[in-house]
């Protein structure tokens, strides 16, 4: 099994969201859901228009069966709101054009994505990629407030949530930049 990374930097990031709104909605807002709410692909696929109207994500893990309630963020909350005009409340958001009202597979979503990476040349990304980018952003973005990603997460230990979200290798290929031989 390849052990995926979360994509790092902002502006490629920005540039994949750019590229996806403008030649495919759905993937765009698989891919926004992903990196705005650290949800699995397994729970990402099963959400519905009538799990995303109020404020809050409120949903079961797949996985781990434990419920979990994310806060849609304003930006998310725009898109959206714009996404699902015209679509009924027990739609799937990411809809397969097979079959009527039923969700893409993890299989279409790992294509999905090794599309972008291979359109962005980017490695090492599979369907936790959307997972760990929201993490490694949260981590950044909250002066590396591990403990809250270890429970967003459901993570026992600092050190597998750094791992997970490519922490501890950044700090490898920092020494090893500084390292002379």
């Amino acid at each position: 099994m390849n052990f995926v990374q979360p994509i790092r930097d902002p502006e490629i990031l920005e540039d994949i969201k750019s590229h996806l709104k403008d030649t495919n909605p759905r993937n765009y807002i698989l891919f926004l859901l992903g990196i705005n709410t650290g949800l699995r692909i397994s729970d990402l696929l099963r959400l519905r228009v009538r799990d995303i109207v109020g404020t809050h994500i409120s949903l079961r893990e797949r996985k781990t069966k434990k419920e979990k309630r994310i806060l849609i963020t304003p930006e998310l909350k725009r898109e959206l709101k714009e996404y699902v005009q015209g679509k009924q409340p027990h739609e799937y958001l990411i809809q397969s054009r097979q079959g009527i009202n039923r969700p893409i597979g993890r299989s279409m979503a790992y294509k999905l994505l090794r599309q972008i990476a291979d359109e962005f040349d980017l490695d090492d990304i599979g369907c936790h990629t959307l997972r760990k980018t929201f993490g490694y952003l949260f981590y950044h973005q909250t002066n590396k407030d591990i403990g809250m990603l270890m429970k967003f997460f459901n993570h026992t230990s600092e050190k597998v949530t750094l791992r997970y979200i490519g922490i501890e290798q950044d700090t490898m290929d920092t020494a090893l930049k500084r390292f002379k031989a």
